[in-house]
């Protein structure tokens, strides 16, 4: 049963009244507010408007007093009867932020400690038949962490190494402080018999077209000794069909027991709880296997696994199933390094992104935004998503869209940049049972790739150290190298670990060597300069020159697991977060809405590649265009080197708030330009064209797929302008450019250069300045790519002209650049959230249309009325 509410909640200053007044069954809580669980504190008070919308203005600065009062929670349960002498009732919690004490019909049960533990109370004593009262308290943060020890590294704030909860709570370089507490998970109530189900693992041992080998081990309690209990474990096929199925003994009874055992036994039955365990492997014969969604199909069976005791069934676990085998490689047959996954014995070359929280307000995040967000990253071609460390431990739904719809997943474990006290006996022994807890309750997911240890924290000592910042020991070492490996090989010993992101080292280089595993490029964007030894003090160059994308070119990393850069969010994001008037480039809202440690590496990016923006319309066109080409630039080289690289996840995917950052998809579920770059960037097959100012252009194929690809490819010159000259141009902008063709033959899974022009050869006489570069296959299913062979400040784009046409009951809008110059960076733009365009932000050529699909996910009418459609050098049709 989930105890769903209703909940009442209330807030008191610490120590005010005493617990067990608060907790008592008879307490008068009709005044107290509704709070819906699973939820949080900031959520409730803003339903009911007790807070302004904290990410509106200032107003997350407004809800501080919030983490500074004791919070409760109160609700009632009714029990048609009081358990029998064989059964018990369980309470379980599956989230608790953070702090909180447990009571039933006013006993304190428990406490909890962990925001990313699930905790179980059996309270078979305390209940009673009718109505039962269930409360819990949440401590303010302070009482848990005033009195400790601060290290001399933990980003952002100097609290939180003894505090397990979400890191990016207490604010992040993308995010605000807002530190949230209350049940932020389901809450169970059980009542069970004889016996239940304390774990079941199952790994595919071999899957090949023929035959598939899964292993299956289970572990049983009973609550009585003498207690005998058999496991049915069936695997069922998509349509119900049972494919293969065992029975494990996994409970004996007393055999076994000599002795005085067997006397304690029978006259104590229930003090001695048996546990048990047996494992049985099931044969499949002609197995589907499940597949990254731009692979194959990501199949997935149904794992059922009853309890039996005397023949009754007493518990029940089930889950989806992929039948599949991963790797990580770290050689390649050749002897070279590598960092790559191999799924069903097919390199999986990563393409995807860094998952952060969807939001700040962690637990009434709706499952819809787990559905969109990961539809989005199908929709936009990646197959990895990295859950980064200072978030959570996913909800059942991430992992369950991702094994649905076929994604890969990174997994952190929750240590994120700071230095936690792996020297003190009672957080470790929470830190194990949080570990323990999320390995058993993920680690049957067809999704789950790899796990990790921490974010950045091997990186940042060593840098950290070098430049006097840290002084002490590497405390937080012996998690990620002793306590997480060696509970893997008990809990998880078939899907692979590495210690931390980046990580990995030879010759002298620091962990964030290209030669060694993965690797983090904040040369741009955050100016890092590389390479950089183990032990050398970090250097940062603040110029155009230093965090220019250009320097994505110089990386050779075996996996990019992070690099980025800022866009702005859409218009609608922020018009609805920045008060009225506010909305302007340079005002000190839009400042607030940059969490970044520096606001100048924004400007100078910008400054490089299209000019510093001089009004809020030209920093949302320059930020958007800049983080696009950027991304592009990057991945295009990433995968053009696939014979080395085998993997590009960005920094990021989502936001937590309506905030300027380096996510593809802004708050609103409303995509940025990047994301729709990333149709073509991220496209299985891929063609690219290699160019610097004044070099050759290089052609190029690149192919993901199983399959051989067969045709031609046509590089063709388009001028800026037709029939006519550029104003202020060379004169040169009249007729059609230059078309060369290649002939194609690409083996599978194979990055191919076709060959190169001279810049000269190619504009064939045309100025680099007023053409663009496309490339088109046939024979082939790949996307169009286009290119400007100079910045996009040194570009001499016409004034554009759009005709718009909408057809509102098909849900379409026709955009043709009806001039005779091209339009850059075409935008349709709508006044609400989650808009879905099947293409945005995207080029014209004269004469060219694109028919635009919209429609909203949740079934909201569009606000046709409202439809603004513009472009970078066209005037905005609304």
């Amino acid at each position: 049963m989930i105890l769903s509410g209703p909940w009442k909640l209330q807030h008191v200053e610490v120590g005010e009244k005493p617990p067990l007044e608060l907790a008592a069954p008879g307490l008068d809580d009709r005044f107290w507010i509704e709070a819906v669980v699973p939820g949080d504190v900031h959520s409730a008070l803003l339903e009911r408007g007790i807070i302004e919308p904290p990410y509106f203005g200032h107003n997350d600065a407004k809800c501080r007093w919030i983490e500074r009062k004791e919070w409760w929670y109160r609700t009632t349960f009714e029990l048609d009867d009081v358990p029998g002498e064989e059964e018990r009732i369980e309470l379980t919690f599956e989230g608790l932020d953070t702090f909180a004490a447990v009571y039933v019909n006013g006993h304190e049960i428990g406490l909890a400690s962990n925001m990313f533990r699930c905790y179980m109370f059996d309270i078979t004593r305390i209940v009673r038949e009718g109505r039962n009262t269930l409360a819990v308290r949440f401590d303010p943060l302070y009482l848990h962490h005033r009195d400790k020890e601060q290290f001399e590294w933990s980003s952002y704030t100097k609290e939180r190494p003894w505090i397990r909860k979400a890191a990016m709570n207490f604010g992040w370089d993308w995010g605000p402080r807002i530190v949230t507490t209350g049940i932020w998970g389901p809450v169970r109530l059980e009542r069970r018999k004889l016996s239940k189900l304390t774990g079941v693992y199952a790994a595919t041992l071999s899957a090949s077209v023929e035959e598939a080998v899964i292993r299956v081990n289970v572990e049983a309690e009973a609550y009585r000794a003498g207690t005998a209990a058999v496991a049915v474990a069936r695997l069922l096929a998509a349509d119900g069909v049972e494919v293969a199925s065992a029975t494990l003994p996994v409970l004996n009874g007393d055999a076994g027991s000599l002795g005085g055992q067997a006397a304690r036994r029978q006259a104590f039955p229930s003090a001695i709880r048996t546990k048990g365990a047996a494992s049985a492997e099931l044969r499949i014969a002609l197995p589907r296997r499940w597949w990254t969604h731009d692979l194959g199909d990501p199949y997935l069976y149904t794992l059922e696994v009853t309890l039996l005791v005397g023949g009754e069934e007493v518990d029940r676990y089930e889950q989806s199933f992929g039948i599949r085998t991963l790797e990580l490689s770290r050689q390649n047959p050749d002897g070279s390094p590598s960092f790559a996954f191999i799924l069903n014995g097919i390199k999986v070359y990563a393409k995807g992104a860094n998952w952060i929280p969807a939001d700040h307000l962690i637990g009434s995040i709706p499952d819809s935004t787990y559905h969109g967000l990961v539809e989005l990253a199908v929709e936009g071609q990646m197959n990895m998503l990295r859950v980064w460390a200072g978030g959570i431990y996913e909800k059942e739904i991430f992992y369950e869209e991702c094994d649905r719809r076929g994604v890969l997943v990174w997994q952190d474990f929750a240590f994120a940049n700071a230095l936690f006290p792996d020297f003190n006996r009672d957080f470790m022994d929470n830190v194990q049972q949080e570990i323990i807890d999320n390995v058993k309750r993920l680690r049957n997911r067809a999704s789950l790739a790899l796990w990790c240890g921490n974010n950045e924290i091997d990186w940042l000592v060593d840098m950290k150290s070098a430049a006097g910042d840290i002084t002490g020991a590497f405390f937080g070492e012996t998690i990620y190298h002793e306590l997480i490996p060696g509970l893997l090989a008990e809990l998880d010993p078939h899907r692979p670990y590495w210690p931390s992101s980046p990580y990995g080292a030879q010759d002298g280089y620091d962990v964030n060597d290209p030669n060694q595993g993965d690797r983090h490029n904040w040369q741009v964007w955050h100016g890092s300069v590389y390479p950089r030894m183990q032990g050398e003090k970090p250097r940062l160059d603040y110029s155009i020159e230093g965090v220019t994308f250009k320097n994505y070119k110089q990386d050779l990393a075996l996996l990019s697991s992070e690099f980025g850069m800022h866009a702005s969010a859409n218009r609608y994001t922020l018009e609805k977060n920045i008060p009225e008037g506010k909305f302007t480039w340079g005002s000190a809202e839009m400042a607030y809405r940059n969490k970044d440690t520096n606001h100048r590496k924004g400007i100078l990016l910008m400054e490089g590649f299209t000019g510093i923006p001089q009004d809020v319309e030209e920093y949302m066109n320059f930020s958007m265009l800049t983080q696009a080409e950027g991304l592009k630039y990057g991945i295009e080289h990433f995968r053009r080197h696939r014979h080395r690289n085998s993997g590009a996840l960005v920094w990021q995917l989502n936001d937590s708030w309506p905030g300027t950052s380096w996510s593809m998809i802004d708050y609103e579920l409303l995509p940025k330009a990047s994301y729709y770059y990333g149709k073509t960037f991220f496209h299985p097959v891929l063609l690219s064209l290699e160019h610097e100012s004044g070099e050759p252009l290089r052609v190029w194929v690149v192919n993901d797929t199983l399959e051989e690809l067969e045709g031609t490819v046509t590089l063709t010159v388009h001028p800026l302008v037709q029939g006519g000259d550029l104003a202020g141009g060379s004169g040169a902008g009249a007729g059609a450019g230059r078309r060369t063709t290649f002939a194609v033959k690409v083996p599978p899974q194979t990055a191919l250069s076709l060959g190169s022009l001279e810049e000269a050869e190619a504009l064939a006489g045309l100025a680099p300045e007023e053409v663009v570069v496309e490339l088109s296959a046939t024979g082939f299913a790949a996307p169009a790519n286009r290119y400007y062979l100079r910045d996009s400040k040194e570009i001499r784009l016409p004034v554009a002209e759009l005709d718009v046409r909408v057809d509102e009951a098909a849900q379409t809008v026709t955009v043709t650049a009806s001039g005779r110059g091209v339009a850059r960076l075409v935008k349709l733009e709508l006044p609400l959230g989650g808009v879905r365009f099947s293409d945005n932000y995207f080029d014209l050529l004269p004469g060219e249309s694109r028919t635009v699909r919209l429609r909203h996910p949740g079934g909201l009418a569009l606000p046709w009325a409202e439809l603004r459609v513009g472009a970078l050098n066209a005037g905005t049709l609304a």
